[in-house]
């Protein structure tokens, strides 16, 4: 009775590696958690403030009119000028959004800013020292939040990301990421006791 042949059975790649490489080789591709602005109803008190100030300019040449006994308007150019002034002061607090834009990944943060001309910071992840992050009453509410990067970066030591929508997620991702990216290139601290 002749015995059937038996080959040997290839090895599977998604099995687990052998006992030489205890960990699969890291994968460089570049996840993004967040991109975007600062959302204007993390901005609530600035909104208020500066929509105030600009409904009182807008309003206070007609007032002046009233207020005048012989009900005469300033001059045009001096109403045109608190009219202009008024409507700066309530687009400031959306210009201050949009003026700033957050790319958040899986190796780093780039901070973009400016209106016309832009500049973009870099903070990679594996130089973060400390994360924080601060969600106020009313910044519950409109389901928004801050979260603050202190870093030994030389170019942004402290970070601060305003207005993130739903930011308690996207802390717990990079409070995590941070600890596996410092792990990966050997820099995690450890706390020795005595």
């Amino acid at each position: 009775m002749t015995q059937p042949s038996i080959s040997p059975i290839p090895p599977d790649p998604s099995a687990a590696p052998a006992d030489d490489r205890p960990h699969r080789p890291a994968d460089d591709r570049e996840e993004v958690y967040y991109q975007g602005t600062p959302q204007l109803r993390g901005e609530v008190g600035p909104v208020v403030l500066f929509g105030f100030v600009g409904i009182v300019l807008i309003v206070l040449p007609f007032v002046w009119e009233a207020l005048n006994h012989d009900h005469t308007m300033p001059p045009w150019w001096v109403t045109l000028v608190f009219i202009i002034l008024g409507l700066i002061c309530i687009i400031i607090p959306w210009l201050r959004t949009k003026m700033v834009r957050y790319r958040i990944s899986n190796y780093r943060i780039d901070f973009e800013r400016g209106l016309l001309s832009k500049r973009i910071d870099t903070l990679e992840l594996w130089h973060v020292e400390d994360i924080q992050f601060h969600q106020s009453l009313m910044d519950r509410i409109m389901g928004v939040g801050d979260i603050t990067v202190i870093s030994h970066d030389d170019t942004t030591p402290h970070l601060m990301l305003r207005g993130i929508p739903n930011p308690r997620p996207l802390f717990e991702t990079l409070k995590q990421r941070i600890i596996a990216v410092k792990r990966q290139r050997g820099v995690i601290k450890m706390d020795v006791g005595n």
